[in-house]
């Protein structure tokens, strides 16, 4: 199989589907954390999340597993602006965050919120496509008076329908 955008170097991209597995991964493992435990999931899904907004989709394992097992196998999907999943992981970094903080300072409910509030949203972004906080980038510009231009996408070849 030919990619048409490596997915470790053209960063600016990003295969449609790649994403939608990480959300999988986050709101299963959020899910997990705050129905059965332990709490401390929530701050190793953020330290996932940190490592690959700092360090690159290498270092993303759910990105990993999707580039090079599943991308493999079913083929390069639609490419996409890779700037609203990577605030959208940001978004999730950021409340991660705040639940396992929660959970050390002894707030357990908060917790327990804000980790069901990333598995909510990480599981319908997963499910349905819509990502809360793709969205919220896309307003973002909107409300600053900017318009939304995706990144240029490299040509894609015609798939045949048949």
């Amino acid at each position: 199989m030919k990619r048409t955008a490596d997915p470790y170097r053209d960063t600016d991209l990003i295969d449609a589907r790649a994403p939608r597995v990480n959300q999988a991964v986050v709101g299963a493992l959020a899910l997990v954390a705050v129905t059965v435990g332990p709490w401390w999931l929530l701050a190793l899904l953020a330290l996932q999340l940190a490592l690959g907004l700092t360090l690159g989709r290498r270092w993303c394992v759910a990105c990993v597993f999707y580039f090079e097992v599943l991308q493999p196998r079913f083929g390069e999907g639609q490419l996409e602006d890779a700037r609203p999943p990577r605030f959208a992981n940001m978004v999730g970094l950021a409340v991660l965050s705040a639940a396992a903080v929660a959970y050390v300072a002894g707030a357990e409910t908060l917790g327990a919120l804000l980790g069901g509030l990333v598995s909510l949203l990480a599981l319908l972004a997963a499910v349905t496509g819509f990502c809360a906080g793709c969205t919220a980038f896309r307003v973002g510009y909107r409300l600053t008076g900017r318009p939304f231009v995706s990144c240029p996408l490299p040509p894609q070849p015609v798939r045949d329908a048949g």
